[in-house]
């Protein structure tokens, strides 16, 4: 009787293996009922552990250290340029929602966009408006972000509920700052300028368009201190232990099994030794990886196919940083059939037969999903049984 041996990834932990075991022996049994199946967990022995107690995370005892949370400012600029490098529109959209509805316009009067529009223009019309910045911002980047901001919508709405033309030209020289450092993010720019490079730039700009010198009563720097964002960055703050022991098994598994892999690869010979013939691996993420780098240093006769679902073996193999095998190298002979599932919504998995010709079969799959829960929603998926149980020795 064939028997499939099921390796869980990263940063599974009871009793949430339990239940993904549990799922697997009922679907796989369903579409291939003469295979019995067996759990390998090796997250509650040999996943990672915050071996201190978690003494390396900063901001875990409730105090404010460096200075950086006691009046939350800096706290709040980080939060509100995540928010802003997501969304260069963010505050323009909250400030457009908060503003009055149904003004009625005086005869002649310009329309609310017209202000906005003509501090944009200021940019572009005054020396040094659009022009490479310390900061990194290049003129085309800028140049692109001055014009799409001219033509949004939220302008008139946003002039509306900010009739200080200052405060609106920091508004507006965030926005363009955002969407050029985010335009420069998305080219992989080497170089990203740290908080005071940017807030330099926004500076620069806001006073080009007529905002106050920075330092001068509500200058440039008067809408940064902003309650909702305080409370959420210091929330995050308070959290920050729970935040890290929550994510980091996920991310430190992997980063031990790079490190100091041979007691899971110890562990999964172990696993198969005690197997009756034929076994089959099927390896989830970085299970995957185990089981197909076990494989590549350990000739296992009893194992007659191995199975890598979502798994970044492939990757990791030609990046140089699989342990067992460093490309171009070939695929050792022992190594059995190689069957190899994916979603190509799931930017964790990765195809194997471009790499290894004739060696490995990849089949995709469609999890209907977006990243990241396309990469666990491959074992509610009976697109991913079926293929499983068509290879089975």
């Amino acid at each position: 009787m064939t028997t499939a041996l099921f390796i869980h990834g990263t940063g599974v932990r009871e009793p949430g293996f339990s239940e993904l075991y549990r799922r697997f022996s009922a679907e796989l049994r369903a579409v291939a009922p003469e295979v019995r199946p067996a759990p390998h967990y090796w997250g509650g022995d040999l996943g990672a552990t915050l071996g201190a107690g978690g003494l390396s995370v900063p901001y875990t005892d409730g105090r404010s250290r460096g200075g950086i949370d006691e009046a939350g400012q800096q706290a709040d600029e980080t939060e509100l340029w995540a928010e802003l490098y997501r969304n260069p529109l963010a505050e323009l959209e909250r400030a457009a929602a908060g503003g009055p509805a149904g003004v009625e316009l005086p005869p002649s009067a310009p329309l609310p966009a017209e202000r906005p529009r003509a501090l944009l223009a200021a940019l572009s019309g005054r020396p040094g408006g659009i022009a490479d910045d310390p900061a990194g911002l290049t003129a085309p980047h800028l140049a692109s972000a001055v014009a799409e901001l001219s033509r949004s919508p939220l302008l008139g709405p946003a002039a509306t509920a900010v009739p200080d033309d200052g405060e609106l030209a920091l508004l507006l020289a965030r926005a363009l700052v955002a969407a050029a450092l985010a335009a420069a993010l998305a080219e992989d720019d080497p170089v990203v300028p740290d908080g005071a490079a940017r807030d330099a730039a926004v500076a620069a700009l806001a006073e080009r368009m007529g905002a106050r010198p920075h330092g001068s009563d509500r200058g440039v720097g008067a809408l940064l201190a902003r309650p909702a964002l305080r409370l959420a960055s210091r929330q995050a703050v308070r959290r920050r232990r729970a935040l890290t022991e929550a994510a980091h098994p996920a991310a430190a598994d992997i980063m031990l099994y790079l490190a100091r892999g041979e007691p899971l690869r110890r562990a999964l010979r172990a696993a198969v030794a005690e197997l009756e013939p034929p076994v089959v691996l099927v390896g989830h993420s970085l299970g995957g990886i185990i089981a197909l780098d076990t494989l590549i240093t350990s000739p296992l006769p009893q194992v007659a196919l191995l199975v890598t679902v979502g798994s970044q073996g492939p990757f990791l193999y030609e990046s140089g940083a699989l342990p067992g095998l460093v490309h171009p190298e070939p695929l050792p002979d022992h190594v059995p059939d190689w069957l190899n599932l994916y979603d190509h919504r799931d930017l964790l998995g990765f195809i194997g037969a471009p790499l290894f010709p004739g060696r490995v079969t990849d089949i995709e799959v469609d999890n209907r999903q977006p990243f990241p829960a396309s990469h666990s929603a491959y074992w509610t998926n009976p697109a991913v049984y079926r293929a499983i149980a068509k290879r089975l020795p």
